[in-house]
């Protein structure tokens, strides 16, 4: 292109010098500046805008010649140090060099020291008719519902394809054309071929979701917390799991939780209250961490929210994106999404395009706060200090009001350098100023969640009022003065749980259910009758419960129905005839595991020797059916156990006598028999 600029292709405009980056710019100016002094003795190619110091000694034009000047400039060039010349490309410089850069230059100005491959043409679309363009997605569908193939394969399709349906009169496009546009239109395809079928299924071929507003999607993800924190009971160090959720259209983290153990359907539901709630300033923190986004005055969020609010966005999402994880798959968060009014939409399986920015946070979140942090664990086993455990100092309050204050202080402010919006690709922009022209571009709905949202999220059980015990969820009971209007009563609801009342319960405090009364539609909390004055008894969950009644189950405190024996008798039969023991338990696997085994044991006897196995009795053929199997395995080891016997013992010995028969044959008292001789007198 350096020596060739003129020439500008058909349907392609004229290359200007924005076309390169700053870098490549800057190249070409120093490539300009040598070419220009060599040719004029100035490097900007002007003596009128001479520099001080010029023309230097030997490119003095009114005592050089421009031959001598370009052997000079050649000589200059090749002084200069190999790292010098090759970052502006003079690392071989000649005087036919300099000649051919001077000519361009006269035509193009400074694009005459481009390089061509700068600014090479882009690959364009596929000029052909359209029995080209249906053979190859012809050859697209049927290279999905096939096996893998490579390229060529596909380009000899296409070939095929032509050929039976239009004949010879049509072109065939080369491989390389054909490989340019599939990649183009299809994408690479680095992915496996069963994904590949499934992605296309749920998008067009190149389809991809544009998100381009905060809400739109928010994507939560779970991962252990690589820092060792201590527990505030025992202050043992122990690994606590943390819950992102990320905007995906701002990277602002709008909500997070640490717990203990790993999140329940219960801390999901509980996030996405969290994601619409404004966030509220924290002990420490300054008025710079306030509510500043335009919109929305702070004082209005204030008054809504009911306290001071920190410049973290809170917002209603459209759609969560998720894991395959159980926590994500269950009754109660459907039951959750349904009160909210989101979409919890499950990613596709290995597609990590579809949360791949809540991936990047947590590793984003890893490099700059919890490296730094005393009980760091590192990301692999080899890799792990002498002892993170002992190093562990922060306790699971602190290290949440650490994140919290980190995520508002650095996370909402900080470049993000890639994530750059579709509007201003080039700009620079943080989750903070991204929200801001958000809500200056399409407005900010204000929808500050009432306190009450907690009730409706929290599991429910449809149950019955008892008129002296109350409600009984979970095998506890529960009583309360707001449950004396409504006992022995049948509920007005209909449907599937028709006369039954409905009561929500908290899976991490098993102390409290809730019930609403269908009157003023107030909600009540009702207690274990079991527990003592409030605030006599430690908070339980889910596991105390399940031991409590497995206890009072193992003590016999509780008469046992058939239902409660099911468990005694499954046990029972498991000991007397296991599952894996029935016929129809042979598996496809198992099948061709044990042929596998009958065919490489014929294989084996047929490879021996025969004079070796001319006395020895035929190998018996291993049956397939699992039953069989066991009866030939027990049968034996049954063999095997007399063999020994009668190896140890080769005579049969003789019984013992029975017991009491020396007592009957000293005794005085016995009775001689009819033909037994009288003793002699």
């Amino acid at each position: 292109m350096s020596g060739d600029q003129s020439r500008v292709a058909v349907g392609r405009q004229p290359v200007v010098l924005e076309d390169l980056t700053e870098w490549q710019q800057e190249i070409v100016r120093l490539r300009y500046a040598h070419v220009q002094e060599a040719e004029t003795g100035f490097r900007s190619g002007d003596p009128w805008r001479a520099v001080p110091g010029e023309p230097r000694q030997g490119f003095d034009p009114r005592s050089t010649t421009v031959a001598q000047r370009r052997a000079a400039k050649v000589a200059e060039l090749a002084a200069l140090g190999a790292d010098e010349a090759a970052a502006i490309g003079f690392t071989r410089v000649s005087v036919r060099t300099l000649q051919r850069y001077a000519v361009a230059c006269r035509r193009l100005g400074m694009l005459g020291c481009v390089d061509g491959h700068w600014l090479r043409a882009s690959a364009g679309h596929l000029v052909g008719d359209e029995p080209v363009h249906e053979a190859i997605f012809a050859v697209r569908a049927e290279t999905l519902h096939r096996s893998r193939v490579s390229m060529a394969t596909r380009h000899r399709l296409v070939a095929q394809y032509l050929r039976e349906r239009f004949g010879t009169e049509v072109a065939v496009p080369s491989y390389w054309t054909l490989r340019r546009v599939w990649l183009e239109w299809f994408g690479p395809g680095g992915t496996r071929q069963r994904y590949a079928r499934s992605g296309v299924g749920e998008l067009p071929s190149g389809g991809h979701v544009v998100v381009h507003r905060p809400g739109q999607v928010v994507a939560l993800d779970t991962t252990v917390l690589p820092v060792k924190v201590r527990e505030q009971v025992f202050g043992d160090a122990v690994s606590a799991h943390l819950t992102l959720a990320l905007d995906v259209y701002t990277h602002a983290i709008v909500g997070f939780r640490l717990t203990l153990v790993s999140d329940t359907s219960v801390d999901v539901a509980m996030m996405l209250r969290d994601v619409m709630t404004p966030k509220p300033l924290r002990e420490g923190w300054g008025p710079e961490l306030a509510w500043a986004y335009p919109g929305v005055p702070a004082a209005v969020v204030e008054q809504l929210a009911g306290y001071p609010v920190a410049g973290v966005p809170f917002l209603t999402p459209e759609t969560i994106t998720v894991d395959h994880g159980s926590v994500y798959k269950n009754h109660h968060l459907v039951q959750a999404q349904r009160v909210l009014g989101v979409n919890v939409l499950p990613a596709r399986v290995l597609r990590p395009t579809d949360k791949h920015a809540v991936e990047r946070t947590f590793a984003g979140i890893q490099s700059l706060l919890f490296e730094l942090l005393p009980g760091w664990q590192g990301i692999d086993v080899a890799d792990r200090g002498a002892d993170p455990t002992g190093d562990a100092t922060l306790t699971l309050t602190e290290m949440e009001h650490l994140v919290a204050t980190w995520i508002v202080k650095i996370w909402q402010q900080r470049v993000l350098g890639e994530y750059a919006p579709a509007w201003d690709p080039g700009g620079v922009h943080s989750p903070n100023s991204l929200f801001a022209a958000a809500s200056g571009q399409g407005g900010l709905a204000v929808q500050v969640p009432p306190p009450e949202l907690y009730y409706p999220l929290l599991p429910c059980s449809h149950v019955k009022i008892h008129g002296r015990r109350g409600v009984k969820i979970r095998g506890l009971w529960y009583d309360g003065p707001a449950l004396d209007d409504y006992r022995d009563q049948v509920s007005a609801r209909g449907g599937r749980h028709r006369g039954r009342w409905a009561v929500h319960y908290d899976r991490r405090d098993a102390r409290w259910v809730f019930f609403q009364d269908p009157n003023d539609h107030g909600w009540h909390r009702l207690a274990w009758v079991g527990m003592p004055a409030d605030g006599q008894l430690p908070a339980f969950g889910d596991a105390c419960r399940e031991q409590l009644l497995r206890t009072v189950k193992q003590a016999g405190l509780t008469p046992r129905s058939d239902a409660e024996l099911l468990p005694v008798l499954l046990d029972l039969l498991a000991e007397a005839a296991p599952v894996d023991r029935w016929a129809t338990q042979d598996s496809k696997q198992a099948r061709r595991r044990q042929a596998r085994e009958a065919t490489q044991a014929a294989a084996a006897q047929a490879d021996r020797p025969k004079p070796a196995e001319a006395d020895a009795p035929p190998a018996p053929v291993v049956p397939l059916r699992r039953v069989e199997r066991l009866t030939q395995a027990q049968d034996a080891i049954d063999a095997e156990r007399r063999r020994r016997r009668e190896q140890a013992v080769p005579n049969r010995p003789t019984p013992p006598p029975r017991l009491g028969d020396a007592f009957r044959r000293h005794s005085l008292l016995r009775l001689p028999d009819d033909d037994e001789p009288e003793p002699a007198s």
